[in-house]
Formats: C-alpha cells, sequence, structure tokens
C-alpha cells in the first residue's frame, strides 16, 4: 500500500514511522510512506500556506492552492473521477474532527485501497474549495487537536495491521477488540500467582473447549459491562 501524507510538519512522523511494526513494513515493502511538505507548493519566499478567513473571525486558514498542487503531485484528481476499480484510485483522506469517526469497520475498508492519500490541516482548518479533492475526511474522536498529523498517524497504524505480513500471527488481529464488534477478553501470562492474584483456573487446565467457552463469555461479559453500545450495534 502507497500511503502520501500531505502535511507542513512532516519532521513529527519520523519517531513513529521508524519504530516497531510501522518500520518492520516499510522495510518489507509492504508500506510505501512519502512525506510531502506542503510548503513546497507555495510561490511565497516565506513559504507561507496560511490567511485569514474571509468575513473574519479568529485564526488562520490554510489556503487552496498550495494544497491543490501538493495533491496534484500524487496523481489526484477530483473526487467524482470514475476508475473500473475503485480501490485502485488515490483516496483523499482529509483528517478532521468533523469527519466520520474511525472505527473498526472502517479500517478494515480503508486497508482495501492500494492508495491513501492523507491531508492534515492545521491552524483553523483548510479552505473550504479543498474538499473538491478529498473523498472523505475521518475524525479519530470528539475533541479537537493542534493538527492533523498525530490523527494520521493513528490511521496508518490501524490500517497497516490489517495488510498481510504486518502482524506475522493474523489470528493475533483477529482477536483483538473490535474486530468482530466485542471487546477482547482477559489475557494472563507467567507467573500463575502473584501476590494474591492467581490466574483463573480454566487458563490452566488445558481443556481447549472450555477455555474458548470462557473467553467467549468473558468478551461478551467485558463488552456488556464497558461498551454496551457495541451489542446493540450487533443486533
Amino acid at each position: 500500500m502507497k500511503i502520501d501524507i500531505l502535511t507542513i510538519f512532516p519532521d513529527m512522523f519520523k519517531g513513529p514511522m521508524t519504530c516497531s511494526l510501522m518500520n518492520r513494513a516499510i522495510q518489507n515493502k509492504i508500506l510505501d510512506v512519502n512525506y510531502i511538505d506542503i510548503r513546497s507548493f507555495t510561490k511565497d519566499k516565506h513559504k507561507k500556506v496560511d490567511d485569514r478567513p474571509f468575513g473574519g473571525g479568529p485564526g488562520m486558514l490554510m489556503q487552496v492552492e498550495p494544497i491543490y498542487l501538493s495533491l496534484k503531485s500524487v496523481g489526484v484528481r477530483k473526487k467524482n473521477c470514475l476508475y473500473k476499480n475503485p480501490y485502485k484510485k488515490p483516496y483523499v483522506i482529509y483528517m478532521s474532527p468533523q469527519g466520520n469517526l474511525l472505527n473498526t469497520k472502517k479500517v478494515k475498508t480503508l486497508s482495501k485501497y492500494e492508495h491513501l492519500v492523507l491531508l492534515c490541516g492545521h491552524y483553523e482548518g483548510v479552505d473550504e474549495r479543498v474538499l473538491n479533492w478529498v473523498d472523505e475526511e475521518i475524525s479519530i474522536g470528539d475533541y479537537v487537536l493542534t493538527g492533523g498529523e498525530i490523527p494520521a498517524m493513528v490511521l496508518i497504524d490501524s490500517v497497516a495491521r490489517m495488510l498481510p505480513g504486518v502482524v506475522q500471527d493474523k489470528s493475533s488481529v483477529e482477536q483483538d477488540s473490535f474486530y468482530d464488534g466485542m471487546l477482547d477478553y482477559p489475557q494472563y501470562t507467567r507467573p500463575a500467582k502473584f501476590k494474591n492474584f492467581k490466574v483463573p483456573e480454566v487458563l490452566l487446565s488445558g481443556n481447549h473447549l472450555e477455555i474458548e467457552k470462557w473467553r467467549k463469555q468473558q468478551s461478551y461479559e467485558r463488552t456488556k459491562n464497558r461498551r454496551p453500545d457495541l451489542l446493540k450495534l450487533k443486533k
């Protein structure tokens, strides 16, 4: 999968993208991640990409032209351009608190695309005309951050886990919380006893049928107690 990140702070990605599974995915050529500095497309000698909003108001907005030129540089056309295979088109995502909430269903869908383009806004956001080239706005939660870079990192990490070869044991992904609409069951490792806390006896029994039954029940109970809204979605 190719991922182009449009940002005015490309250095923010150096740490997360050079560690752990993300680095391994890049080294193994499962992910091809590129950082496009929006400032390099401005015609202003000071590399300015923002200006005051028309009509007044607080803060600054990112200008449409540098963003348009940066999108064009990675092969993006207007969002209504037709492709024989929609998953082969550059799918443009604007990381925005006003967007659709990122969840496992969305992550699974995004993992089918061959090319994602992530636009990271700043200041008060972007000129509304930019959305003519955006396929979808995505949010990671009902709160506001200083920019779209951290949400973009969250999206990349969650999508990458769905790609074959990134997580070596596929069942590890399939048993994660939310994968099947439920929270994960409790898990334990050695020692079997720590202070006054013991591992449930069923996990030490060696009876795999009973263990599986226990895990499913625990997953249900945990979901019911912590996220009952997920059970409503499964009905």
